[in-house]
């Protein structure tokens, strides 16, 4: 089966280049100052302009304000916002202010936090759940840890669905299974660092996931 693949974080035309040629489907550019992810205005224009047409553009902001969405859609050109700590009103406004695809985060620790993604249906197309961040972490997501997986099993998601949280190119082709997901995401699991990408490791992640 073929699976959708997002690497999310992506800061430098390198590690970009490297998404795109090893067949992502979709990158990520992260607009939160506090993550070591995070890129300007301009670099996410130069950025954005080396994405051809069958590649989507994710923005990815925690909590953001109007004007700061407005910014970053402009110079990342956006196809789809992902939106972390956002709750499910704010984002259907998102969702309407801006007419781009939307995607709200989830952490995940237990099962009570799985049950928040009905809160979801019909404000947004799309789930990310992710590992709930340790507490007092500023950063919501790329932070290498996953959650137990065997809480998806049998779950009735109320709409499309992506894995994130602890992924590499060696645990993917097993989360996959496990999960039955059909579009996986990735950040700190191809980096030699945090913020840091690594062109093999992009390149290995991909060939992992195609292999699936």
């Amino acid at each position: 089966m073929r699976i959708a693949v997002k690497i999310c974080g992506l800061s430098t035309p390198e590690t970009l280049d490297a998404a795109i040629t090893g067949g992502a489907s979709h990158v990520g550019l992260m607009f939160f100052p506090p993550s070591p992810r995070a890129v300007t205005f301009d670099k996410a224009a130069e950025l954005a302009a080396r994405v051809p047409l069958h590649v989507k553009r994710v923005g990815v902001f925690v909590e953001p304000c109007n004007a700061l969405l407005d910014q970053a859609i402009e110079a990342g050109h956006l196809d789809a916002v992902q939106l972390h700590t956002t709750p499910p009103n704010r984002a259907a406004a998102i969702r309407d202010r801006t007419g781009l695809e939307t995607w709200a985060a989830i952490g995940i620790k237990s099962a009570a936090d799985l049950a928040l993604a009905r809160g979801y249906a019909g404000a947004v197309e799309r789930l990310l759940y992710d590992a709930k961040p340790p507490a007092g972490t500023e950063v919501p997501g790329g932070q290498g840890v996953r959650f137990d997986w065997s809480l998806l099993a049998g779950f009735d998601h109320p709409l499309p669905w992506l894995l994130a949280g602890g992924l590499d190119a060696g645990n993917v082709a097993m989360a996959v299974r496990q999960t039955g997901a059909m579009m996986i995401d990735v950040s700190s699991g191809v980096e030699t660092a945090p913020g840091v990408k690594d062109v093999d490791k992009i390149a290995a992640f991909l060939k992992a996931a195609a292999a699936i």
